[in-house]
């Protein structure tokens, strides 16, 4: 039989990922749709029309479901000891290759379904391998350092002191 504290804990513990995970779904979805935007209206100048809309949500849907997974297995606590700019770079460095080898593993089993024969389907996914592709790994880079720095404040200074910092403000020590 499950005692009610530990009832309580898998309830609080499920309520916690459940809030980082759609926390990270917003900012992502903010970049991922600014991005795309942008994009959007660079091509529309030269009177090229795309109808994505939706397309920044959906990838922060799944990136997010990435990162938590790497977070969950515990993949980036290997420089945790060390000043946060280490951890901070590392982790997102190791989330970049951590999302674009998920992000490889789709496009392959994608197009080896409508193309069963595996050379064909390498070869396919050869061409997905282009300068868009390494544009966005580098967009998913550059938006993973805002996201892990204040990851890290928040595991060094503690949840609450970051709430109080930056919903409540601070006041300036009196000499």
């Amino acid at each position: 039989m499950v005692n009610q504290a530990t009832k309580k804990n898998w309830k609080q513990k499920l309520l916690k990922e459940f809030t980082e995970y759609w926390v990270n779904v917003v900012y992502m979805s903010l970049v991922f749709s600014a991005i795309i935007f942008y994009r959007r209206l660079v091509l529309a100048h030269y009177e090229i029309y795309l109808d994505d809309y939706f397309s920044g949500v959906i990838k922060a849907l799944v990136i997010a479901k990435v990162v938590m997974i790497g977070a969950f297995m515990r993949i980036s606590r290997k420089y945790e000891h060390k000043p946060l700019i280490f951890p901070l770079l590392y982790k997102s460095v190791l989330f970049t290759l951590w999302v674009m080898l998920f992000d490889i593993v789709e496009v392959f089993i994608r197009i080896f379904i409508h193309n069963p024969v595996f050379m064909d389907a390498i070869n396919e996914l050869k061409s997905h391998l282009n300068n868009l592709w390494l544009g966005g790994t580098l967009l998913i880079f550059f938006s993973f350092i805002p996201f892990f720095a204040f990851k890290e404040l928040v595991r060094v200074l503690g949840e609450k002191k970051i709430r109080e910092l930056f919903l409540h403000g601070h006041r300036e020590k009196q000499e």
